[in-house]
């Protein structure tokens, strides 16, 4: 009986949703490409999780952090073992030999680091690994581990500190992004610059010695610059993001949505509209929209709500004229 109900409990010690944090509310055009995107409530920039994970960004975090993640069962006892004797030999923590899977646990948790903690973590990690796939625990992580700052999730960090989506990442450029989970408040774009290098150039190092990065593109990589400051995301369809919100206020559901816009479209669109606009504003015209749609569908291929401006109060280019007159 006791056998029992401690496999129970084992059974039920991870609720069905891990993370139920506030994300970012995402419009993307047609292909799938950001057009625009608003901080989470929490204000955190934080996207919503994506299943699938570079393969660039998997190489990366699994050399730095976890490299036997796809042959173990949520715990490394190698990794624990070193740990252990590292930790004794130095008379401090000096490594925690936590599993990619553990880190999950422990984002999820976000419970203090101590012994009693971390024998949690361990357990709850092999129920984590029977659960899910490793590209799911994989997702799990590049969705939600630290970036440094207000940035949380991996697109997050990518469009915040490179201004491009993951996939679009060069091999320095994700090796720069997989080293900040691990010192999210030390090493930070802009600030102690040396060490977020160091720390980038030993990851590629050890993706050369692995064999997942030749000499040639492990120098090229070398070279690239560390991200400075963060940069702003795009706002090419503010008012459409806004709508979305409204729509979605209150209820349960993805905060992600993917639009019938054309991207290319919805710039040129918003760029006519911006030129025309000064004439308008010599006339004492402040506002002005436009929406473009397919005849045959009837989907919108650029939605432009208003002359968008948001440090002019007085254009009050906030107000969706489309809507307003629809």
């Amino acid at each position: 009986m006791i056998v029992g109900l401690l496999l129970i409990a084992y059974y039920f010690c991870l609720p069905r949703k891990l993370f139920v944090t506030p994300t970012s509310y995402v419009v993307e055009d047609s292909n799938g490409e950001l057009l625009s995107a608003a901080i989470a409530n929490d204000g955190q920039w934080r996207f919503p999780g994506d299943k699938d994970v570079p393969e660039k960004f998997a190489a990366c975090i699994t050399t730095y952090e976890d490299k036997r993640f796809y042959h173990h069962w949520g715990v490394d006892p190698i990794a624990m073992g070193r740990a252990v004797k590292q930790n004794i030999g130095g008379r401090k923590v000096v490594s925690g030999g936590s599993t990619i899977t553990m880190q999950v646990i422990r984002l999820y948790r976000n419970k203090p680091r101590n012994l009693w903690q971390k024998m949690v973590e361990t357990l709850m990690a092999t129920r984590l690994e029977f659960r899910y796939s490793k590209k799911t625990i994989l997702s799990l992580y590049a969705a939600n581990a630290p970036f440094g700052g207000n940035v949380v999730g991996l697109e997050a960090a990518s469009w915040r500190y490179y201004g491009r989506k993951p996939s679009q990442l060069s091999w320095g450029e994700m090796a720069a992004l997989a080293v900040l989970p691990n010192s999210p408040a030390l090493v930070h774009p802009g600030r102690n610059r040396n060490t977020l290098l160091n720390k980038r150039n030993a990851l590629l190092e050890k993706l050369r010695e692995a064999g997942k990065l030749d000499s040639t593109a492990c120098a090229l990589a070398k070279l690239e610059p560390i991200p400075d400051e963060p940069l702003a995301l795009p706002q090419l369809a503010p008012h459409l993001l806004d709508l979305f919100r409204q729509q979605q206020r209150g209820k349960d559901g993805d905060t992600r949505v993917r639009s019938s816009l054309d991207g290319p479209l919805q710039r040129n669109v918003t760029d006519i509209l911006a030129r025309h606009h000064v004439g308008f504003r010599a006339n004492g015209i402040n506002n002005a929209a436009a929406i473009v749609l397919d005849v045959e569908t009837g989907n919108a291929l650029a939605y432009v709500g208003n002359v968008y401006s948001p440090t002019n109060n007085e254009l009050e280019s906030y107000v969706d004229v489309i809507q307003g007159i629809a």
